[in-house]
């Protein structure tokens, strides 16, 4: 049933929960296999400078597929299932099949070739929830939207990484396997995976109401069908981008390469360089990927706790002030980890990842909202994240090289690069973005 546009009312605290426990899932699948499969290609026979490429679904399919799903999404509705839902719905049911046979994986085609799968439908599901703030939450809540998905972001990143651990050490599930073959522990940890991705989501579809589309939204979408009219109007978008999400996307365009060679090498790192295991078979080299896990489970603490504190902050600095301090936190985390002796130093430095990553999954979109066209949040949000997943692909494509001939195989060098750069995102933050003194917070 259409309508003229409407005045959204405000949502109480369970409501803007139940709309963001989807996200708990999706993080829970996206941790799951950043946490594992630079282990899980490394006992596969990978070497490390095979890594980046073999992680090229993921950004390939993001690119594709987010601005596609975006469009779509902005013009879908159905009186039963909404706009976005369906997609919430179909990614995740497909992702969590997906994750129950990764750790099954016998050969590395096989492993590359799932998570492509897991990546396409972890898109699928993941692209419109943030359209979905927008389109459920009025401007005065937008912000504490994408901070709930923050916090959610948090506590399903945390849980996921810490399971071969907390398998491993609790219930006494072996964490060693022959060449060839996969840890029990990383086996439990993806089927339990699998349930919470599509539980999570589940609860979302079926707790969650959406608005249907207004008249104007109907006429406008009765004029503009086809697949050529889709490609043109993603096109014109991009051609179009507003200003501040031009110099947003850049900080972004630095940002994530630290995230993708933390996410490529960091546990690995922990067990070749910090515990000194030897290969995949070594029982010392699976104990230090476990704590590795573990310390990546602990950013994810981190960042659910921040994530509280942090609309004051923002309501305090300012947002791009906010976000440059918290970059260089995460920076300094990520360099660190080459000076550490005593393993549990590692937290610290993932303290400082976690700092960053609540502000990297909130403040760059609460700095864009504002600037977007509100009939085509959901393309742009897609586009938006062209400048995520190029940095990846350059990673996938060119980092095996520099891995090979300048960095010698050494997995802490890979990760101190990463952190190289989220200086450099930083430092565009604070010197390149415009805000004005009025401007919405993050408190509101």
């Amino acid at each position: 049933m259409s309508q003229k546009a409407i005045q959204k009312p405000m949502l109480n605290l369970s409501q803007i929960i139940n709309m963001s426990v989807g996200f708990f899932g999706i993080q829970f699948g996206w941790d799951l296999q950043r946490a594992n499969m630079g282990r899980i290609y490394e006992n596969l026979g990978a070497n490390p400078d095979q890594v980046p490429l073999l992680f090229l679904a993921a950004p390939l399919t993001g690119l594709i597929v987010q601005p596609i799903i975006g469009y779509l999404s902005d013009r879908t509705w159905h009186p039963t299932w909404g706009r976005r839902r369906p997609y919430f719905f179909i990614g995740a049911l497909i992702a969590s099949i997906a994750l129950i046979f990764m750790p099954h994986s016998s050969e590395l085609w096989m492993a590359a070739s799932l998570l492509w799968i897991l990546d396409v439908f972890g898109n699928v599901a993941m692209e419109p929830f943030r359209a979905f703030v927008a389109d459920k939450l009025p401007d005065s809540q937008v912000n504490r939207g994408f901070i709930m998905q923050s916090m959610m972001i948090g506590l399903g990143g945390s849980i996921a990484s810490a399971l071969p651990w907390i398998f491993n050490n609790i219930f006494n599930v072996s964490n060693v396997a022959a060449f060839g073959d996969i840890p029990q522990n990383v086996k439990y940890s993806f089927y339990l995976g699998a349930f919470f991705f599509f539980a999570a989501v589940l609860y979302t579809v079926l707790t969650t109401k959406e608005y249907p589309p207004t008249d104007e939204e109907i006429a406008e979408n009765a004029k503009s069908k086809g697949f050529l009219h889709g490609i043109n109007e993603m096109l014109s978008a991009l051609k179009n981008m507003p200003k501040q999400m031009k110099v947003i996307s850049l900080v972004q365009f630095f940002t994530w390469p630290g995230l993708f060679l933390m996410w490529f090498y960091y546990t690995t790192a922990v067990a070749v360089n910090v515990f000194g295991g030897k290969d995949a078979s070594d029982p010392v080299y699976a104990a230090g990927a476990d704590f590795g896990s573990l310390t990546l489970a602990y950013y994810s603490v981190v960042t659910f706790l921040f994530a509280l504190v942090l609309p004051k902050i923002a309501d305090t600095l300012g947002r791009k002030t906010t976000h440059s301090l918290c970059l260089l936190c995460g920076a300094i985390g990520l360099i660190s980890v080459a000076w550490v002796h005593d393993k549990n130093m590692l937290y610290l430095c993932m303290t400082g990842v976690g700092i960053a990553w609540a502000s990297i999954l909130s403040m760059p979109y609460a700095m864009l909202s504002g600037h977007l066209p509100k009939a085509k949040i959901g393309i742009y949000m897609g586009i938006f994240n062209f400048f995520i997943v190029m940095p990846e692909i350059i990673a996938s494509l060119g980092f095996g090289w520099l891995m090979r001939n300048v960095l010698n195989n050494d997995r802490l060098f890979a990760v101190q690069l990463g952190g190289a750069l989220m200086i450099l995102a930083a430092l565009i933050c604070y010197f390149m973005i415009k805000e004005s003194k009025n401007e919405a917070t993050l408190a509101q």
